[in-house]
């Protein structure tokens, strides 16, 4: 049973609370150790926090799993994991994440508290009002990245905060349109927002959302206004092959339907993941 209830909570998304680390690492505190482990625990309690949202969701969602030919698969719909297991497992978990929330950083816990306030209105109500729902997922990211920066207390640039809802909706807008084209005609029995859009209005905003994204980052890593300074703009390539590498594997591959999958899996993505930290390392920790 504990398994099946540690398979609920998804731990394979945590990888999406990696948003919490660049404050750390863009503010140059990544070799001080009061530091990093405020980071740390802020991440760890998303992913607590994350969890909890994933099992209301599976609970609130469990008629339309049981009919979807992936989600049927998840131990609540596939009954492994009985409702009331997962209600007090959620239960649990959102108290153990907002508790050590405040206890890190009074102001930390007030974000903390926000984000699980939005997802819980997003699994009961929001996730069927048409385009509120991604703009909510995408708010999940951004404060991921804006507790980032206050568990630890530090600034953060405006254009990061920016480019980070706009690389959020990008990746929220591709799992819809793929959602959409993977359940085909099942998409409204499964999934009812999914019949409010359609494949050329997701492709139009896909389109808007890659050019702002690049765009907001070029900025903010050219230094523009309040950024991070021209150290940083050896990096612009690496974003540059990561999204359009992501657009190629959606359109070619028909992959995106699962973004964190998509990372788990692809290579030359990781690949340029790394790359990227590593230019951003040099760029922040070497220069003046």
């Amino acid at each position: 049973m504990l398994f099946q209830i540690l398979v609920a909570m998804r731990p394979r998304q945590w990888i999406k609370n990696l948003f919490v680390l660049p404050a750390l690492i863009f503010s140059k505190h990544i070799f001080d150790w009061a530091y990093v482990s405020h980071s740390i625990g802020g991440g760890l309690c998303f992913c607590l926090l994350s969890s909890a949202v994933y099992l209301l969701n599976d609970v609130f969602d469990l008629e339309q799993d049981r009919i979807h030919p992936e989600k049927s698969k998840r131990p609540i719909a596939a009954g492994r994991v009985p409702v009331w297991v997962a209600l007090a497992s959620a239960g649990g978990l959102f108290a153990l994440g907002g508790l050590g929330s405040f206890m890190l950083r009074f102001e930390f816990g007030y974000v903390a508290l926000i984000y699980a306030l939005i997802n819980l209105a997003y699994s009961s109500k929001l996730k069927h009002v048409v385009l509120i729902d991604v703009l909510i997922v995408a708010a999940g990211f951004l404060l991921r990245a804006l507790g980032g920066a206050v568990v630890i207390d530090v600034a953060i640039s405006s254009w990061f905060i920016l480019c980070s809802f706009m690389l959020a909706l990008f990746l929220t807008v591709v799992k819809r349109r793929q959602e959409l084209i993977a359940l085909q005609g099942t998409a409204g029995v499964t999934r009812a927002i999914l019949e409010e859009y359609s494949i050329p209005f997701l492709d139009q905003v896909i389109s808007v959302l890659t050019s702002a994204t690049l765009v907001c980052y070029a900025l903010y890593a050219m230094g523009v206004g309040e950024g991070t300074g021209r150290q940083m703009q050896w990096t612009i390539p690496f974003v540059l092959y990561g999204v359009l590498r992501y657009l190629y594997l959606v359109y070619r591959k028909g992959d995106g339907e699962n973004p964190t999958a998509v990372i788990w899996r692809d290579r030359p993505l990781q690949f340029t993941m790394v790359l990227w930290l590593i230019a951003s390392g040099l760029g922040l920790y070497t220069s003046p």
